[in-house]
């Protein structure tokens, strides 16, 4: 039993740390509205479910586990803006890095909804 509960107390430590390490910051200096303005591509990174349940006006939908491999049926320019969003930032914050790997070049992460909801409405 004890090692239950350390194994779970260790399992809850780590999600702590990825989720400070990864999550809810976005890039938040980022002027989302001028960018998107500009030709920016909007990427939701959630699943199809998520997506299809509301997303921003003008995102296409690749799902940040596969957005290494799917991103260029939208784009193949590597320097173009390609802003990432998700539910709360983590997954947006994976999908940015997995582009940056891939080459990408400029990469915004938007975080997660509430923080673009925030952006947009801001910049209005």
């Amino acid at each position: 039993m004890k090692a239950i509960a350390k194994l779970g107390l260790a399992v809850v430590i780590v999600g702590i740390l990825a989720n400070l390490l990864f999550g809810k910051s976005g890039d938040k200096d980022a002027d989302i509205p001028a960018l998107i303005k500009s030709g920016a591509l909007l990427v939701d990174v959630r699943t199809a479910g998520e997506f299809s349940s509301g997303h921003f006006e003008g995102a296409v939908n690749i799902p940040y586990d596969i957005i290494a491999r799917a991103i260029d049926q939208y784009t193949t320019d590597k320097s173009r803006v390609v802003i990432v969003y998700c539910r709360s930032g983590n997954r947006s914050a994976h999908a940015k890095q997995s582009l940056i790997q891939t080459g990408y070049t400029n990469v915004v992460d938007g975080g997660g909804l509430g923080q673009m909801e925030k952006a947009l409405k801001d910049k209005r």
